[in-house]
């Protein structure tokens, strides 16, 4: 009997002796209007690098507070130099011998003892050996690796006394102070993500809201999804908002203070096109309708139907052109 009766109660209404269909109707009129969109999005550290060391050898020394904040230039890991080190000792002992020698030649140049050639042959060599130990510095520099940035750092893949060469992964480092934020969108509302515009979102565990603000854009669509990803600024910093966390974006998109709107379940969708009924002198007009923005209750209509015009909502199934129609409720 339940049954029965919520089929009574869907079914249109009819007076008597199969008299007009009863429906319920909506005044199209103008009103603010814009389309709300959700997306997923992931939080991301603003710089995240892997440590890697620029040379093949041993850790003499190692220095990675996993999970702890360092500062930029911080020495993580240190590899064995010593034979780097009697390298520069040696040619740091040629080059005082050099350039004394230098100094030498040019008192005899002086006083024509010598040529101007053995003068210019000695400077060379003294340039030669600065050079040389300069080299052996910066090699010496490579067997220390360095915080790059002020970061936290992440877990250690090697231990103390460990063979290491450039392939070898030692860790981490997240700059954390600063967090971005990635989504995409439809391509439809690509050139909605302008740099600088601000964006609303929401992560797991709260209702609070943030902020961030557009970075930049890809510069192609994505073929296989249709979609356009987004790199944002999170404005601020919140101990709420963790790296790699998921994010809900609430997206307003295509805002008109102007629109012409009907509710959205008076539209009859067609094989081409969109169609309403409108009501008039008590019979149903069917006509072809552009739509264009829409929330969740009301799309708005960009051609079609104008302020005034009254569209019937409920009983369109039923509805046939002319049919005649009552109306028992208009909104």
């Amino acid at each position: 009997m339940a049954c029965k009766q919520e089929k009574n109660q869907e079914a249109p209404r009819r007076g008597r002796g199969g008299g007009p269909i009863q429906a319920e109707g909506f005044v199209v009129r103008t009103t603010s209007l814009s389309e709300n969109i959700e997306v997923p999005g992931t939080l991301l550290p603003f710089e995240v690098t892997e440590i890697r060391a620029e040379i093949t050898g041993r850790v003499v020394k190692l220095n990675i507070p996993e999970g702890s904040y360092v500062q930029k230039g911080t020495l993580l890991v240190k590899l064995f130099d010593d034979d780097l080190q009697a390298q520069l000792q040696k040619l740091q002992v040629q080059l005082q011998i050099a350039q004394k020698t230098f100094e030498r030649y040019s008192q005899l140049l002086k006083i024509s003892g010598i040529s101007q050639q053995e003068v210019d042959l000695s400077e060379l060599e003294v340039n030669n050996l600065k050079a040389d130990i300069e080299l052996v510095k910066v090699n010496i520099g490579k067997t220390e690796i360095r915080a790059p940035f002020n970061g936290r750092i992440g877990l250690r893949s090697i231990s103390l006394g460990a063979y290491i060469s450039p392939t070898n992964l030692i860790t981490t480092i997240s700059q954390v102070g600063q967090l971005k934020m990635q989504f995409s969108v439809p391509e439809k509302y690509s050139g909605e993500m302008r740099k600088g515009r601000q964006i609303d979102f929401t992560v797991a565990g709260t209702s609070k809201k943030f902020r961030a603000n557009i970075l930049a854009t890809a510069t192609l669509v994505a073929e296989n999804t249709r979609t356009l990803q987004v790199l944002t600024v999170v404005s601020g910093s919140n101990s709420l908002l963790v790296p790699g966390a998921s994010a809900k974006v609430s997206l307003r998109l295509d805002q008109n203070d102007e629109a012409i709107i009907v509710p959205t379940q008076a539209i009859i969708p067609q094989a081409r096109n969109k169609q309403v009924i409108i009501y008039r002198s008590g019979a149903a007009s069917f006509e072809t309708v552009v739509t264009g923005i829409r929330d969740s209750s009301y799309v708005q209509i960009t051609q079609g139907v104008k302020p005034g015009d009254t569209i019937v909502t409920t009983a369109l199934l039923a509805i046939q052109p002319d049919s005649k129609i009552q109306l028992i409720k208009v909104q």
